[in-house]
């Protein structure tokens, strides 16, 4: 199945049906059923899923923090003049949260009255939830901010390390904070003694980092291949090597998606190709052979068995592994 959208793909997701979604550059919602959702009026910056249930949460550059369902569009926040450059849910805490500039604001979905905002010296270019739903990470300039996402007033935890952080992901034990950097690197940090990982080897940024298996390794974008970093253990990839999955010279990877209990990797190509690997074998499964624009989102159903990418042309599909 594949789809024409004439806007990039910010986002591609599966709620927990397992259905498809698109946020697009053009501010709507696309569902794989054929249903179109104006949410925004402007470009969808970011997307996940809903703390529950179907849908998508988007954030916009009309500073509105929106949760669609085929059915329509429900307005969850709104901070006019700033972009939403991130936004995040928990399942288990039943928390949202999104990045507005500086500020990192937290609400819940189940009472109205609840708000949080968390100031930080700089931007905030990412947010994510620890997998409890507790705490919530934000990237900024210098390293990862900690807070308890309920507590109002509070010193956040700083984990730092100098630089541009881009992009976060938790380890889903929680023991492991990884952070994407402007430079052509990862950082990490074991969060109970804050010990420093240096990630790096990478030709090119990297946008994409997810975890999987169990949490026993993570798979990166960045490279020639999809890269896999061992985290079993409690020294997690300290002093272990990387391994590169599909390496193929004549492009780089731009998303990776997993899903934590899986085997399954899904990696999205600069030249427009998408491929899965079960890590545990040798097979690569040819996705979308065809080139061209590159792939800008990409997603794998909970179940591990279907596929959703777009690319940068709004070009967009969902295929089953075979």
């Amino acid at each position: 199945m594949t789809f024409t959208f004439d806007a990039y793909v910010t986002a591609a997701l599966f709620d927990r049906a397992g259905r498809a979604g698109f946020a697009l550059g053009d501010g709507t919602v696309r569902f794989e059923g054929g249903e179109t959702v104006a949410a925004h009026n402007g470009a969808a910056l970011s997307a996940c899923l809903p703390p529950k249930g179907e849908g998508v949460l988007t954030g916009g550059d009309d500073g509105r923090v929106v949760f669609s369902t085929p059915s329509g569009a429900q307005e969850i926040a709104s901070v006019p003049g700033k972009w939403i450059d991130s936004v995040a849910a928990s399942p288990e805490s039943g928390l949202i949260a999104f990045a507005a500039g500086r500020e990192l604001h937290v609400r819940d979905l189940g009472d109205p009255a609840f708000s949080r905002i968390f100031a930080h010296e700089k931007s905030v270019a990412d947010i994510a939830f620890d997998p409890k739903g507790r705490r919530v990470a934000a990237a900024t300039y210098g390293g990862a901010w900690l807070w308890y996402a309920r507590i109002a007033d509070q010193k956040p935890v700083v984990l730092k390390w100098a630089g541009s952080h881009i992009a976060l992901c938790w380890s889903p034990d929680g023991k492991f904070l990884v952070s994407a950097m402007q430079e052509n690197q990862l950082h990490g940090w074991r969060v109970a003694d804050e010990k420093n990982m240096r990630m790096g080897g990478y030709p090119s940024k990297v946008r994409s980092l997810s975890f999987m298996s169990k949490g026993a390794l993570m798979a990166t974008s960045g490279a020639n291949g999809a890269v896999c970093w061992p985290f079993a253990g409690a020294t997690g990839p300290m002093g272990k090597q990387a391994a590169e999955i599909g390496y193929d010279d004549s492009a780089v990877t731009t998303r990776v998606a997993t899903v934590p209990d899986k085997t399954w990797l899904v990696a999205g190509l600069d030249d427009g190709r998408v491929w899965a690997a079960d890590v545990t074998g040798e097979k690569l499964v040819q996705i979308k052979a065809e080139k061209g624009a590159a792939i800008s989102a990409l997603a794998l159903s909970p179940d591990a068995k279907r596929v959703a990418w777009g690319d940068e042309d709004g070009n967009a599909g969902v295929a089953e592994i075979t």
